[in-house]
């Protein structure tokens, strides 16, 4: 072989290598895969409150595609979460209930969406609440110990209570449900045993003596964690993907947050959302639960305790209440900012595939209900934002999903190869990919009409036909009880869900549709 020969050998080598590296990266995108805690639609661009301040989100869901009726499988946290992060619906898990994920009789079979990332190549990484309990084997790197997510929570040198500042019989719920409010209303030395925040089972001392004299806050551990990573791998020369997972823990109880961030939302400025009298008369959540099952009746005890709490006085209880979950919106907004900025300053700028969403909402005194977990709008709605290496800015999804979809979706982009199961006992992987939403062939949408919710925690010995499902579809909403009772609302001309149409004999025919195609989905169809 000439001198020339081997050149030209050489460069033809050197480009179809590159062509090969090129295109691996290409079919094996690194994913920032960031959850909030109880964050219902209170961000500019899904405008669930006109008041909300999320420029970093805003600004994330033009770069992306915003889905704009997506839904929780279950609305409220273990569930949900383990369904998410499993593929699995509950009605196929049968996991209704706080059941630990490897406990969990059919979701201790399954691979979770960390693991299956990583039997796929990836470098795992996470921080924050992902799931309940940890499953350290999935991880590669882990941050912050799960045991300090939530709080601060004030300890009065004996017990953990609620914020000081909160009036009773609101404060006696305890120091989690029952607390909101700045954290200057408690000041801090930040030493152990004293009187102040404090984190965890081991009462840690969180130091807060004024905004600019404080500890930090453990979401904004969790975005600092996070930052570092980015710039850490952005240095290594090896191509090794990644999956990137960062729970945020705000805007769950206790709501808690720095001053600056309750100075946005002034408490006589506050704007309250539509109600309606009695709008929870035509509903039947509560006559389907014990009524001492205080579990199941805690939104309807919450609002009723936060009004006593100020002398009945509706309007002022709940914009106390609602300038803290504001505060803590934007203060997780400004962690999520952080962290999209470091990976926009990164090489994996442009080969990342982002996924912003929620385990399910929050219930904002609508129904005269103030919790999670409830068959309706406010509960099951989340915010839910993709950007892909291909898709477009500001592209809006109407057709509604939820949140099982997010595990074959990430399957189809990143050409993830193998089963989800560890073995046959595991449940089948449940949803369809959003990839033609995301490139906008919702042609080929092989999915449902509509998206499945069951309400959690009415007990995992109780069978599926006899749980609560509410049923969302683009202009509809359909809840049907374990005892056979139901609702029914029009979105399009009811948004806020205050008509209960199902005794009406005109929608018999709509009912009788919405039951076939949420029997469809129940029964694997």
């Amino acid at each position: 072989m000439t001198f020339f020969k081997t050149i030209w050998v050489f460069i033809f080598f050197l480009f179809n290598f590159q062509n090969l590296v090129s295109q691996n990266l290409k079919d094996k995108p690194n994913v920032l895969f960031i959850i909030c805690d109880d964050l219902n639609d209170y961000q500019g661009v899904f405008g669930g409150h006109p008041q909300a301040k999320t420029p970093h989100i805003d600004k994330l869901a033009a770069s992306g595609v915003r889905f704009m009726n997506a839904q929780s499988n279950v609305p409220v946290c273990s569930p949900s979460r383990n369904s998410l992060i499993t593929g699995v619906y509950p009605h196929v898990s049968l996991d209704y209930g706080w059941t630990d994920l490897k406990k969990q009789p059919v979701l201790k079979n399954n691979k979770t969406l960390i693991r299956y990332f990583k039997d796929n190549g990836y470098l795992t990484l996470g921080t924050g609440k992902i799931t309940h309990g940890e499953i350290k084997e999935d991880w590669d790197e882990w941050g912050m110990p799960l045991k300090y997510n939530y709080g601060p929570v004030y300890f009065d040198g004996e017990n953990r209570i609620s914020n000081p500042a909160v009036p009773a019989p609101f404060s006696s719920i305890g120091p989690i449900d029952g607390s909101f409010g700045r954290l200057s209303a408690g000041i801090s030395e930040g030493i152990k045993g004293e009187k102040g925040w404090v984190y965890g089972p081991d009462n840690k001392p969180m130091r807060y003596i004024n905004d600019k004299d404080r500890d930090l806050m453990q979401d904004e551990l969790h975005a600092e964690w996070a930052v570092k990573k980015i710039k850490e791998l952005d240095s290594r020369n090896d191509n090794q993907p990644f999956f990137m997972g960062i729970g945020f823990v705000r805007p769950h109880t206790p709501l808690h947050a720095p001053d600056k961030y309750f100075d946005m939302f002034p408490l006589d400025k506050i704007e309250l959302e539509k109600w309606m009298i009695d709008d929870e008369k035509d509903t039947f959540y509560n006559t389907n639960f014990d009524p001492n099952d205080n579990d199941n009746n805690k939104g309807h005890r919450y609002y009723r305790m936060l009004l006593e709490s100020y002398n009945g006085d509706r309007a002022l209880a709940l914009k106390h209440f609602l300038q803290a979950y504001l505060a803590c919106v934007a203060f997780v907004d400004e962690q999520v900012g952080k962290v999209i900025d470091a990976l926009n300053d990164s090489k994996f700028k442009d080969n990342t595939i982002i996924v912003f969403t929620s385990d399910h909402g929050w219930q904002m005194g609508e129904k005269n209900y103030l919790f999670k977990n409830s068959p309706w709008e406010e509960s099951t709605r989340i915010p839910m934002i993709i950007k892909t290496p291909t898709s477009k800015s500001a592209l809006t999804v109407e057709h509604p999903v939820s949140l099982i979809d997010l595990y074959p979706t990430l399957k189809d982009y990143c050409h993830l190869t193998g089963n989800n199961k560890f073995n046959e006992s595991g449940g089948d992987l449940g949803g369809y990919s959003l990839k033609p939403f995301i490139e906008e062939n919702d042609a080929e949408w092989k999915g449902p009409n509509g998206a499945l919710t069951v309400v959690g925690n009415y007990g995992i010995k109780v069978q599926t036909q006899n749980q609560n499902f509410s049923y969302r579809t683009k202009y509809w909403r359909y809840i049907r009880y374990g005892n056979g009772q139901e609702e029914l609302y029009n979105h399009k001309k009811d948004p806020y869900e205050w008509h209960n149409l199902a005794s009406l004999k005109k929608y018999k025919k709509i009912k009788t549709r919405l039951f076939s195609e949420m029997d469809i989905i129940l029964n694997n169809k």
